[in-house]
């Protein structure tokens, strides 16, 4: 399938969970606040836990049906990714949310703060590609 396909498949599919999490339960979609109320408890664990499962299930389940992942292998390393991982849930703490958070749910309510939050996101992604393929590229 082509790359765009891909992406706006994707893009409505994440549309329509951010719709139907709110219709259903109320609750915005905002990844990092489910993974956390799932890693520190709280009385919603069971719906959480069936996101966090649909969320890691549905790569493996694209690949079976489509016969390839379309997903990329990383050239870091375990520590790298481990470290990455710390510095993005960090991140969104103390964002106060994340991308899906503030750039899907956040942005649909006009929320001035999420507006804000995304901007900011996409600006320090654009930062971390800029250093990471001029500068560090060069580094011997």
């Amino acid at each position: 399938m082509n790359l765009w396909f891909n992406a706006l498949a994707g893009g409505a599919l994440i549309g329509i969970a951010a719709v139907f999490t709110m219709l259903a339960l109320g609750r915005m979609t905002g990844i990092s606040g489910i993974a956390r109320g799932l890693v520190f408890g709280g009385a919603e664990r069971a719906w959480r836990a069936s996101f966090v499962l649909g969320l890691v299930c549905s790569a493996p389940a694209y690949a079976f049906v489509i016969g390839r992942s379309g997903i990329g292998t990383s050239a870091a390393n375990l520590a790298t990714l481990a470290v990455a991982g710390v510095l993005v849930g960090v991140g969104t703490a103390v964002g106060g949310g994340c991308t899906s958070g503030h750039g899907v749910c956040g942005i649909a309510r006009l929320s001035k703060r999420s507006i804000a939050a995304t901007l900011i996101f996409v600006l320090a992604a654009m930062a971390t590609v800029a250093i990471a393929r001029h500068s560090l590229a060069a580094a011997p």
